[in-house]
Parts: structure tokens; sequence; C-alpha cells
């Protein structure tokens, strides 16, 4: 099954329009996203908090890492460089943090306002090995500009 990213980027469109809570809006994303695809087992935001910290947002799965540094794991990465992180294999990714040791890839985006201020990161892991294409990553980043890009 491939996923329909048309469908899921104009549910979420619908869903969020007019709404300017930045919470309300993670958490409103990460369940659309999560249940749009098998391959997704934890789905979810980690906000910036502090000066270089990210702590857990909205977020659906098991539990998650509750603070993550800039300068630790995938999350961390994109929110220093700014850039997606697609990770294939997460054991080979240097500094990896397991915050569920069920986890074999990844995919994190950074999640920018209007101003281009970094709210957080949106980060997808899977139970399966490679399961993210520049595709995911692409259509993703299209859908997180979409929703905070109006901020």
């Amino acid at each position: 099954m491939t996923l329909d990213y048309e469908t899921l980027g104009k549910t979420i469109a619908a869903l969020t329009d007019g709404e300017d809570d930045v919470v309300a809006l993670m958490a409103t994303v990460a369940c659309e996203v999560h249940h749009s695809d098998a391959r997704f087992d934890w789905t979810g935001f980690y906000r910036v908090t502090a000066p270089e910290m990210l702590k857990i947002g909205p977020y659906q799965g098991g539990h998650g890492c509750l603070k993550i540094p800039f300068s630790r794991g995938v999350c961390g990465a994109a929110a220093r460089t700014g850039e997606t992180q697609l990770v294939a294999d997460v054991n080979a990714f240097a500094g990896h943090i397991a915050c569920a040791t069920s986890t074999q890839s990844e995919l994190v985006l950074p999640v920018k306002n209007a101003a281009g201020e970094l709210l957080g990161v949106f980060d997808i892991d899977s139970d399966l090995p490679d399961a993210f294409t520049q595709t995911d990553a692409d259509e993703m980043a299209a859908i997180l500009a979409n929703v905070f890009g109006k901020l």
C-alpha cells in the first residue's frame, strides 16, 4: 500500500483550517499521520522549550523520550541543522537515542513557523528497517509547511 499523500494533506488541511494553537495543530497532525500508514510505529513532535532543548509534545504510539538536547540523536540533529533526517538504520546513526528499542528507521523533519523560527521537530519511527523514502520526506515536509508555515 502506498500512502495517499494528497488525501492526507487535504484531510489535515481541513482539520487544521483556522487553528492557530501550536499544540492543537501538533496533536491533530500526529494523530492523522500516525493512523495513515502501518509503517508508522511512533509519530509525534518534540517542541523547542529552551535553548538547544527539545521536550516531548503531542504524539501517538508508545512512550517517547521526555527531553532531547539538540546535541543528541536524530531529533537533535534535525533541530540543530534545520535539515530533514532520513535514517534507514538508526543503529548506524552516531549518537542515536533509543527511546524505544524496537525502532529500526526514522524520519525527522524540522517544523518552522512563517518567520522561519524552529518550533520543534516531527518524528516518525518505524519498527521496519529502511521504511522511509525521499518521497515520504518531501511529502511530509509539504504537509508541515502548509500547517505550521501559516503561524
